[in-house]
């Protein structure tokens, strides 16, 4: 097996999504442009998406990330607008969306279009998490359209299993259809629940970091396929597990969570860069089967769906939003009020991924008679080009929508001084446990020790009500500027001399290693006392 054309996807893929980040242009979609461009440049490999390695070792990493980094609190508060995108809108999407298929596209069979509907009725986890980072949205809309991406894989799924069945012939009565959701959704969450505490405890007793970050990397795969092996939702055991680890994560040893918060943004950004960039590349094999179908009236078909997409998504949001409140006072006691606006933006953020053409990829060519499935060709064009535009057209314009509307941003003095004062109750209760602590004769240390104690805890204490302090009038620096600039400029000069004498043979590499660590651990330590990005 070659792996330069694997290499090759994953550097010019990460070289592409690191430029993005210098540009307004979210990386989601110029790595997706880049991925169309690619495609048909001479000498560029075939890379097919194939649903065989994308659900079991694409999704399961991105999906658990995603969740980990997810607030539990947030998302338990937001349950129900969650859960109503998640399962109700998909379901709605599935038949919406296949029933106006069916209608404006001519030949298509009904049992297709279902097909059709499932496989682009879930929001991407990945798309939204990167778009949502990148236009700032408000906290509330980030939680509920990263919630609904987190759980919605897993109803569209098994509504394309259904859809598939009748397809192919096998036929599924409506009371196997919901059977076989409720399996998945159930059995999903109580593999995740049967899984949770146990990893949680191996997690907190494995003492060697490099075994715990090994267990953290194959925590999603053991997840995922722990709850397929028994027919049930992979995708929700993935999340139940890593919302609950990210919950208690606190309670895992500093070593750990340093290495694993690295290691697993690492893996996404590599995974995502990736992913985005192979949805670009499938142009070709999304094209090489549209022989039997007119150029312009696959064009036409495809702005229809797309639309389609779009409108149903809006025809499911504003009453979603509204009716409940209608209804019930309750929920307009105990959540905040909303106007036009905030559905509007989660309207318009339903951004389609590679997880809707994994799912039409895996469409069999045939079906249970021998005969070729009906229409698949269509379905996978249909598919291709609704990711494509809701990820260029709603991609694009997502950004000057949040600023047309101005809806409120992130109130980072707030956020500082709530910080700030976090930080001092917190402080407050480490003085008082280290003055008792110097009380016991087994816990003596010198006076400049003790002070140094006092010295760090003091500085911790300051450091955050400093940023809502002016800037130095003569550098503009605020203190935490200046504090990280002297710090690393001793901490460059103690590591040029040690090189030194590494170089002059007078400490061997070893020794050198051991030093330069603990001077990266020491910077580490005074841009993390200050909050630097």
């Amino acid at each position: 097996m070659d792996a330069l054309p694997l290499v090759g996807l994953v550097a010019v893929s990460a070289a592409i999504a690191g430029a993005a980040r210098r540009t307004p242009v979210p990386a989601p979609l110029l790595l997706v442009a880049a991925g169309l461009i690619a495609s048909y440049l001479p000498g560029i490999p075939a890379y097919t998406l194939d649903a065989h390695v994308v659900l079991p070792l694409l999704l399961p990493p991105l999906l658990y990330t995603a969740a980990f980094d997810s607030s539990y609190l947030d998302l338990r508060a937001n349950l129900r607008p969650v859960a109503l995108l998640s399962v109700g809108y998909v379901l709605f999407a599935t038949v919406a969306v296949g029933w106006l298929a069916y209608r404006l596209v001519p030949g298509l069979p009904l049992t297709a279009a279902l097909v059709l509907g499932a496989v682009v009725a879930p929001p991407d986890a990945v798309t939204a998490a990167a778009v949502a980072r990148k236009v700032g949205l408000p906290g509330r809309i980030t939680t509920i359209l990263q919630g609904e991406s987190l759980v919605n894989d897993a109803t569209a799924i098994t509504a394309y299993k259904v859809a598939l069945a009748a397809a192919v012939g096998e036929g599924m009565s409506w009371g196997a259809g919901i059977g076989e959701f409720l399996l998945a959704a159930v059995g999903g969450v109580a593999v995740g629940l049967a899984l949770m505490v146990p990893l949680h405890w191996l997690r907190t007793h494995l003492k060697e970091a490099l075994l715990q970050n090994t267990l953290s990397l194959l925590i999603p795969f053991v997840a995922y396929a722990a709850a397929e092996r028994v027919h049930a939702s992979g995708v929700l055991a993935v999340v139940v597990v890593a919302l609950y680890l990210g919950h208690r994560s606190w309670q895992v040893d500093f070593a750990t969570r340093l290495q694993e918060e690295a290691v697993r943004k690492m893996v996404a950004f590599v995974l995502e860069s990736s992913v985005f960039a192979l949805i670009g590349l499938q142009l070709p094999f999304v094209l090489k089967g549209l022989g039997a179908y007119d150029t312009g009236d696959a064009a036409r078909y495809a702005v229809l769906v797309f639309l389609a997409v779009v409108v149903v998504r809006f025809l499911w949001v504003y009453p979603a939003t509204y009716t409940p409140r209608w209804l019930s006072r309750r929920i307009r006691e105990r959540e905040p009020g909303t106007d036009w606006r905030a559905p509007l933006i989660v309207g318009w953020a339903g951004m389609r991924g590679v997880v809707s053409l994994a799912i039409a990829f895996s469409i069999p060519y045939v079906t249970t008679d021998g005969d070729p499935f009906p229409a698949r060709d269509l379905v996978l064009f249909l598919t291709f080009t609704t990711v494509i535009g809701t990820l260029v057209v709603q991609g694009l314009t997502l950004p000057v929508l949040v600023r047309v509307l101005k809806l409120p941003g992130r109130d980072e003095r707030a956020e500082t001084l709530a910080e700030a004062q976090a930080q001092s109750e917190a402080s407050a209760a480490a003085d008082a446990r280290l003055e008792e602590l110097l009380t016991d004769p087994h816990n003596h240390l010198p006076g400049p020790l003790a002070d140094r104690l006092r010295a760090v805890l003091e500085r911790r204490r300051n450091a955050v009500w400093e940023r809502l302090g002016a800037a130095d009038p003569v550098t503009g620096e605020s203190a935490d500027d200046t504090y990280r600039r002297l710090a690393r400029e001793m901490i460059d000069a103690e590591r040029e001399v040690f090189v030194r004498l590494r170089d002059e043979r007078r400490i061997d590499d070893e020794l050198l290693r051991t030093l330069l660590r603990r001077l990266d651990l020491e910077e580490a330590a005074a841009y993390r006392e200050t909050d630097a990005p």
